[in-house]
């Protein structure tokens, strides 16, 4: 991915599925914000709305602002990623982190990353990569992604840049939510984080330790998805050190360590209620 789609990616288009009466939510001063109202009663649950629509205002599943996150247990609901052996094939779970400094653990729906690539589709079909921006809350000490930003973009095939960065701080601000990553697809590729991608992830965790970025690759039999993050010390030094631009390769780690990795942190959430917001 070219550029970055940066860490403020966020909407200005919005669905609120609330009362407005019991909540006393007065309409956005944002220009060409779309607000549409309904009782909380007609909110589905997170199991039975997977239904998507592209179009310029925002989608839920259900909406977050009425839904409280809750700080749930891992159970039989929340599961570790599953990644694929390069050698095998076979999936395991992420065990292993280089990272010295200790992590919150992330929350994100498996179907918000099918929804993206859903909603890529057109894009992927066409050899054009797709990119979002991945916000969430925090609550007692765990990150909960709730919501995915699609910003306008300008996409090649192997290649993404973020436009319109100005809606970006409205919607942050309104809605407090944390940078926590960023997805976006390889149409053709395997599954990897390319020298360009490294510069755009790089953005996002040196401010949020826990920034996450995750490939979609639907036509890699072997891993379909990952969810990466750069080394630490290793592969943040090396970026913050580097100076290139476009494609190049990177140094070797002091400690010879990878620069990126698998994420040990993030884990699969069923229950987890999320919004979608397409701006193209």
């Amino acid at each position: 991915m070219k550029g970055s789609p940066h860490f403020f990616c966020f909407s200005l288009y919005r669905k609120m599925i609330v009362n407005k009466e019991k909540v006393g939510l007065e309409s956005s001063s944002i220009s060409c914000c779309k607000i549409e109202i309904c009782c909380p009663n007609s909110i589905r649950t997170v199991n039975e709305s997977h239904h998507i629509k592209v179009h310029a205002v925002t989608h839920s599943f259900p909406s977050t602002i009425i839904s409280c996150i809750e700080s749930v247990p891992q159970d039989d609901h929340i599961s570790r990623i599953e990644i694929a052996n390069p050698e095998d094939g076979k999936s395991n779970s992420c065990t292993d982190a280089s990272s010295s400094v200790v992590l919150r653990d992330v929350h994100i729906s498996a179907q918000l990353m099918e929804d993206f690539l859903e909603l890529a589709k057109g894009n992927t079909e066409k050899d054009l990569e797709t990119c979002g921006i991945l916000g969430a809350s925090l609550k007692k000490n765990r990150f909960y992604v709730t919501t995915l930003i699609i910003p306008k973009q300008e996409c090649t095939s192997s290649s993404c840049q973020a436009s319109n960065e100005e809606e970006v701080f409205t919607i942050q601000n309104e809605y407090s939510l944390f940078p926590v990553g960023w997805i976006h697809t390889h149409p053709t590729q395997s599954c990897f984080m390319s020298s360009v991608d490294l510069h755009t992830h790089y953005s996002y965790q040196v401010m949020v330790p826990e920034a996450f970025a995750v490939v979609m690759a639907p036509t890699d039999t072997e891993r379909s998805y990952g969810i990466f993050r750069l080394t630490e010390p290793g592969g943040m030094t090396v970026l913050k050190e580097c100076q290139e631009e476009g494609f190049h390769p990177h140094k070797e780690t002091s400690d010879g360590s990878s620069i990126y990795e698998h994420c040990t942190n993030v884990y699969k959430n069923s229950n987890l209620r999320f919004e979608i917001f397409d701006l193209r």
